[in-house]
């Protein structure tokens, strides 16, 4: 008992790490699976939600017929509920979650006719709230194996149409179509910027622009991606697209961060050996953190090793966004040295100022995006969802704005002339810079 109750225990964390699904028609398959807790996709229900849920080839271990069958089943619980449910368990109220009068029992096997290997049963809610389907098996060491087509979605309008996105999330096709259309018109304003200001135009400027026509494209893909999961249950392709994009505005946007970080093109035409280090270790991470994405999104909690693709997902993002730092600390440090021998103090304090406002907004982007927007989804109501995907999009776009504005286009020497009492201000205020550190 003490051990299926760490099992539970540890299924509990799988749902509270998971990231809110959007729930599509899925179909699973379950090989010589024992473990006590399976868990599936979560959902929003509303009033009017439905699930379907059509399982066959079901195969158990141990055939005998006397087997007490009503310990194996499916079931809906909230976060909340599950535990209440382990909290029960701990103190001997049930022996199984099955039991349990706070979960919605789906269907168990006891009602399983002899020899019946298939079932298809629909279940109607009747409460709005957020759910995620389960699989209980409750006998100690037995395997289940079966193949799992399941599908959640919500009834709307008075011709009962389907709508397979989870409530908290049904405006998002919307939501990305509008922030597309955005970051279009932010790529014709900066192609407008590079041809007025062509003359003082350099490579990474270029490079800018491209980054900004990716997450447009990126954005259009995810719009079009969960506008055919609302309609249809399945993204017709469109997702294969969208982790294409995703993958290549990921690692444009970590290199941007790197290539303005050490100044490259603006400030010098060359990367020196460190910083083409930090990119070699940048982009081979991304990649990983793609792949762990495109594993997370697409097998689901109910796999056994997604726990470990979340955690390598998190840990190469981690690793990602504290090596972006460090150029950006690197070009400080070379811009105070700078400043005491080649006798432009007051250009150089421009430019130290510059890159440490880069460097705080850098680490304020990524940490709203990374903590808050998540804190956002966790504390938020399912009903709202959306508004943590909003917030995280709003920070983004307002990153990529500061840095088309802070590093657009200028002259050569932007800060015209400047007179000896200015000079010797900064040159006094650039000693004062030498004793802080990062």
């Amino acid at each position: 008992m003490a051990l299926s109750f760490r099992s539970l225990l540890f299924s509990l964390c799988v749902l509270i790490l998971c990231s809110v699904s959007i729930a599509e028609i899925r179909s699973t398959e379950i090989r010589s699976d024992e473990r006590p807790i399976i868990p599936f996709d979560e959902f929003g229900f509303t009033h009017t939600g439905r699930i379907e849920l059509n399982v066959s080839q079901i195969s158990l271990s141990n055939p005998n017929p006397d087997l007490d069958r009503s310990k194996l089943g499916f079931f809906l619980c909230t976060r909340d509920s599950w535990l209440h449910v382990l909290q029960q368990l701990e103190d001997g109220e049930i022996a199984c979650a099955l039991q349990s009068d706070l979960i919605k029992s789906v269907y168990t096997f006891n009602s399983l006719k002899k020899d019946q290997v298939t079932f298809t049963t629909v279940y109607s809610m009747t409460d709005a709230d957020q759910f995620t389907l389960v699989f209980a098996n409750c006998l100690t060491e037995l395997k289940v194996s079966m193949d799992v087509k399941s599908a959640m979605y919500n009834l709307e309008g008075k011709n009962g149409r389907r709508d397979y996105l989870s409530a908290g999330k049904t405006v998002l096709p919307r939501v990305y179509f509008l922030l597309s259309l955005v970051y279009c018109g932010l790529a014709g304003l900066w192609i407008y910027v590079l041809y007025k200001k062509r003359l003082t135009v350099f490579r990474i400027h270029f490079f800018m622009l491209a980054v900004v026509l990716l997450k447009a494209l990126n954005l259009i893909c995810e719009a079009e991606d969960k506008s055919y999961i609302k309609r249809t249950g399945s993204a017709h392709g469109w997702d294969v697209l969208f982790y294409i994009f995703s993958f290549l505005k990921g690692t444009t946007l970590f290199t941007l961060i790197v290539l303005i970080g050490t100044g490259w093109s603006f400030l010098k035409p060359y990367l020196q050996d460190k910083e083409k280090k930090v990119l070699m270790i940048v982009i081979p991470l991304q990649v990983v953190a793609n792949i762990a994405q495109v594993v997370i999104d697409e097998t689901g909690p109910f796999g056994q090793d997604w726990i470990t693709w979340k955690q390598v997902f998190l840990l190469v993002d981690v690793v990602c966004c504290c090596a972006v730092l460090f150029p950006i600390v690197w070009s400080i440090k070379n811009l105070r040295e700078a400043a005491r021998t080649d006798g432009k103090a007051a250009v150089n304090l421009m430019k130290l100022t510059l890159f440490r406002q880069y460097y705080i907004v850098v680490i304020c982007y990524i940490y709203f995006t990374r903590v808050v927007v998540y804190a956002l989804e966790t504390i938020t109501s399912y009903k709202y969802l959306w508004t943590s995907v909003v917030a995280g999009e709003l920070a983004t776009l307002a990153f990529y704005v500061f840095t088309g504005y802070k590093f657009k286009p200028e002259a050569h020497n932007p800060y015209f002339v400047i007179d000896d009492e200015e000079e010797e201000a900064a040159a006094e205020q650039l000693k004062l810079e030498d004793e802080f550190e990062l």
